[in-house]
């Protein structure tokens, strides 16, 4: 899963960092085929906001959380997000399971051809 957190209005410290990237690590025991995530932090005057969006198989997953305190706006934007997860992933079992492991194999299948390699 490829990760990318972004901070608007202020500097990302350490802590902060290593606490988004504890959450968004939360998603991948709710659905294993998570192509990438993207966290935005906003900090306004009161408000910190925090929104999670997802690329999943064909679709686009977000969450969205504004409290007064970021690291609380973080794990309820997670929070969100796995609820979302879980949906989409009882809808997925209904339909076809072929389709969903060839687009899997084509997304994360390396585009080299090992047997056109010089060892």
């Amino acid at each position: 899963m490829l990760k990318k957190i972004t901070a608007r209005h202020f500097d990302l410290t350490d802590n902060i960092k290593e606490k988004a990237e504890e959450e968004m690590e939360r998603l991948t025991r709710f659905f294993d085929n998570i192509v990438s995530a993207e966290l935005i932090l906003d900090k306004e005057k009161h408000r910190q906001l925090a929104e999670l969006k997802i690329n999943v198989y064909n679709q686009t997953i977000s969450g969205s959380a504004d409290t007064d305190n970021l690291y609380n706006s973080i794990e309820v934007a997670v929070d969100k997000t796995i609820s979302q997860l879980k949906k989409y992933k009882g809808k997925l079992k209904n339909r076809r399971p072929e389709e969903i492991t060839e687009k899997k194999e084509s997304l994360t299948k390396p585009s080299t051809n090992i047997e056109e390699l010089d060892v």
